[in-house]
């Protein structure tokens, strides 16, 4: 699940979150040059300290760096906000299931989301929602409202042991005989916690694992960091006669702990190296208001037909989006770095004064 952290500290309110309208064509492309031109010469001075997890600004500075990289485009600064320390998430109302590709459906709450694969063999799920009834209102209900059959789900892929992503998975398992996929990591998180609504333990994520069903091949990555055995899938998305390749983040918010945010970090630069090879050039979350994703399915139902697809971003947007996760991470490291010196310094402060004064 999303849990807030209660450090309250935020990068300067450039980076803040912002709902800004979708106005013209190949925006997220168009958007993306601004930022890209102004952050250029500081990213070719980063190269070589972005090659590895360790970090060596300030936290400020790895903060103003993921605002200009997101610049104007609304993915991008929401996902700014969606990493910072203390942000709250909102709790939207549930938007009506919708076909985002031709054969990629969206079943959410609001608050957090199921993607759909839909093949000629049959339905690959991506996250279950937060429990049986949840499933059942918003998953199969949204199916059929889509014309898709819900008793041909084959997989549910969980891509995080959090209830608001396996909570439907085993009344699924149960209704249609879906099999249930989960790292083992995170099979083992639900094993030691018990957490109600777990799913009984079925198939394991390998990293890297084709799964493949009526022809789609879904590339199922491990990212941990957000769990220890977070997942993210890679896999095509259709969209009038064009074969794109989509990507959909499994973890959203970073860890308290700092070993486990270089984890996350880690991640990042694995996964975004994959995404470069995949091609990937559409970005998903299964947290619809962490990447701007609520408003886009809007903006899709009720655009005119011949609009482009706003969660086609291109590949270099995919790129900038594993960027500002970077560059966000590299600062909560640091913000940790700097909160342990000033904690120790005023430890050291305080014995000296003691030492001195009696």
């Amino acid at each position: 699940m999303y849990e807030p952290q209660a450090d309250t500290t935020r990068p300067a309110p450039s980076e803040g979150h912002s709902r800004l309208p979708l106005t013209r064509r190949r925006f997220w492309q168009l958007g993306a040059a601004t930022a890209v031109t102004a952050g250029a010469a500081t990213l070719l001075t980063q190269r070589a300290a972005d090659a590895s997890p360790t970090t060596s600004g300030t936290a400020q500075d790895y903060f103003d760096r993921a605002g200009e990289l997101a610049g104007d485009n609304p993915v991008l600064k929401s996902f700014v906000s969606a990493l910072t320390a203390g942000y709250t998430p909102p709790r939207p109302p549930a938007p009506a299931p919708l076909r985002i590709f031709d054969n990629v459906a969206v079943l959410s709450v609001g608050w957090v989301s199921a993607t759909a694969i839909l093949t000629p063999g049959g339905i690959i799920l991506i996250d279950a929602l937060n429990t049986p009834d949840e499933a059942e209102q918003y998953i199969v209900s949204g199916l059929r409202d889509l014309g898709a059959d819900p008793s041909t789900i084959k997989y549910v892929v969980v891509t995080h042991a959090h209830g608001d992503h396996f909570g439907g998975a085993q009344h699924l398992a149960d209704q249609y005989g879906a099999r249930v996929m989960m790292a083992p990591a995170d099979w083992d998180v639900l094993a030691s916690t018990s957490p109600a609504n777990a799913p009984t333990r079925d198939l394991d994520i390998a990293d890297g694992q084709k799964l493949t069903l009526g022809g789609t091949t879904v590339t199922l990555n491990h990212t941990p960091g957000h769990t220890p055995g977070t997942a993210s899938p890679i896999f095509p998305a259709r969209w009038r006669g064009r074969t794109h390749t989509a990507m959909t983040w499994g973890g959203t918010n970073p860890p308290a702990a700092t070993a486990s945010k270089e984890t996350y970090l880690s991640s990042i630069l694995t996964f975004a190296s994959r995404m470069r090879r995949a091609g990937v050039d559409i970005e998903l979350s299964n947290h619809g208001f962490a990447d701007y994703g609520l408003e886009r399915m809007e903006e899709l139902r009720n655009a005119p037909d011949g609009r482009e697809n706003p969660f086609i971003v291109g590949t270099s947007v995919a790129q900038r989006f594993m960027k500002v996760a970077e560059n966000m991470l590299r600062g909560r490291i640091a913000q940790d770095q700097e909160s342990a010196t000033t904690a120790s310094t005023m430890s050291t402060s305080a014995d000296t004064h003691a030492a001195g004064c009696c």
